[in-house]
């Protein structure tokens, strides 16, 4: 039995109970942390303890303080105990949502979390039991999740650990574990879409259901990521009944096309550009221009222009329109027009850019 661990444990045990009453440092000096970040709407929240690294550089990894692998700390339950990945009480991680880890699926809810350090390839562990003391009662039937994962060299030392979300996109961050000159990345993923839909269920049978807007913006997801369509269809109808404007009716009219009701997304279309105001449908036609459907583009920019003739915003869409369907010369000649009728020196400088691509027979979109 190791005799320096039973008694670092009393002692830590010792202001554990004293600190259930009254606050104070963590032992060892260390300083307790909290970095939460959202990944998608996901909540992603680590609990830790910060140990320094106090002059032992080149003595934290494979030593007492980060063992390697698993090893009886002479302490606890456990006679094969990974690091706690942090120090004192257990490392934490917790999750609102479902989640991948390194392409590994875990569900929604708090770990405790280890590392099986390795100078080749770490095993991390999120295991079930997230309330023990350390790793000391550490047990495997306890795991939820193990993957590996490569350390990474860091070129600067970093005094206390921390944990570092990194690389973000929409729907995935990289998490990484920084202490001393190293650094234990793992990558944490979320089905950003279906988490999205599954929130908005639930807000949809409360006050919100009964907003325009709520029901909206669950069919736009539909819409938006061809997923779901029958149920966006049914949410987009519900908006409709609340209010019939110009971005209900679209949204309508993209699902009824996307389920193969042509017909019926074609009246839809044809009421949403009765109603659509000037700076809709220009938006609308921007955003077909964006979906590569440059013919449809330029009939509603030639439709905004008949509804309000003489615009700036009239012109400067049929410059995009004309131009996405390569006829610089009439895209030209708009251009010229909303030179002479922009509202300001940066729109100014907008079109005159368009109208140089244009001399050069350059697509201005």
């Amino acid at each position: 039995m190791k005799t320096k661990y039973i008694f670092t444990t009393l002692i830590f045990a010792s202001v554990f109970s004293f600190a259930q009453s009254v606050k104070s440092l963590p032992p060892g000096g260390n300083k307790k942390a909290i970095t939460a970040e959202q990944i998608g709407i996901t909540d992603v929240t680590i609990n830790y303890d910060r140990p320094g690294v106090k002059g032992r550089e080149g003595k934290i990894y494979g030593t007492d303080i980060v063992h390697t692998g698993y090893e009886n700390l002479g302490f606890g339950t456990s006679k094969a105990a990974p690091w706690r990945a942090g120090a004192n009480e257990n490392t934490t991680i917790e999750f609102s949502t479902h989640v991948k880890i390194e392409g590994k699926e875990l569900a929604a809810g708090k770990y405790g979390f280890f590392v099986a350090y390795d100078a080749n390839e770490c095993t991390l562990i999120f295991s079930k039991n997230s309330t023990s003391w350390g790793s000391y009662f550490y047990d495997d039937k306890e795991d939820a999740l193990r993957v590996k994962v490569k350390p990474v060299a860091l070129d600067k030392s970093v005094e206390r650990l921390k944990y570092e979300f990194m690389n973000q996109t929409d729907n995935s961050a990289v998490v990484a574990l920084q202490w001393e000159k190293l650094s234990i990345p793992f990558k944490v993923e979320v089905d950003l879409v279906n988490t999205q839909l599954d929130n908005l269920r639930l807000a949809l049978r409360n006050k919100d259901g009964f907003k325009w807007e709520t029901t909206q913006h669950a069919a736009s997801i539909c819409l938006q990521n061809n997923t779901n369509l029958e149920e966006g269809l049914q949410w987009s109808n519900d908006a409709i009944s609340f209010e019939k404007n110009f971005t209900t009716l679209t949204t309508n009219a993209g699902l009824l096309e996307k389920l193969g009701k042509k017909e019926k997304a074609d009246s839809t279309m044809k009421a949403a550009y009765t109603i659509g105001s000037m700076t809709e449908l220009h938006q609308y036609g921007r955003m077909l221009l964006s979906q590569k459907k440059n013919k449809e583009a330029l009939e509603v920019f030639q439709l905004n222009a008949k509804k309000n003739p003489k615009q700036y915003t009239t012109y400067a869409g049929l410059t995009r329109g004309y131009s996405a369907t390569g006829d610089y010369k009439t895209a030209l000649v708009n251009a010229k027009a909303a030179l002479a009728s922009a509202p300001d020196d940066l729109n100014k400088k907008s079109v005159q850019s368009m109208i140089d691509k244009l001399q050069k027979g350059q697509d201005v979109n």
